[in-house]
């Protein structure tokens, strides 16, 4: 058995990173069960709105055009994008804000 990874993931991968402002934060995670494939996104938290755009576009969109690649590789693919924890969050916010605080004292 190989462990190559998936054409399927890779081309989500490649999506995400071409999308996202924190691509080095990307964890794609893929788990085969009797259910098909589960493809587990995390990112960082500014990334997550960009990733699922407005009223779900984006990752609607991202997830059928994996789901026609898993179908002619004989496999059912689905998407999850993991929600980062409070403490994800509040890291994230606190860099923003220590970027702010320093754009304001260079101006």
């Amino acid at each position: 058995m190989t462990n190559e990874t998936p054409v399927y993931q890779k081309v989500l991968e490649e999506i995400l990173r071409s999308l996202v402002n924190h691509p080095d934060n990307i964890v794609v995670t893929r788990r085969v069960d009797e259910m098909g494939v589960l493809l587990s996104i995390k990112l960082h938290p500014q990334d997550m709105a960009l990733v699922i755009g407005r009223n779900g576009e984006n990752i609607n969109a991202i997830k059928k055009i994996v789901k026609a690649i898993g179908k002619r590789h004989f496999a059912r693919v689905n998407i999850k994008v993991e929600e980062p924890t409070n403490l994800e969050k509040q890291t994230s916010l606190l860099k923003s804000e220590e970027i702010i605080k320093k754009l304001k004292e260079e101006a």
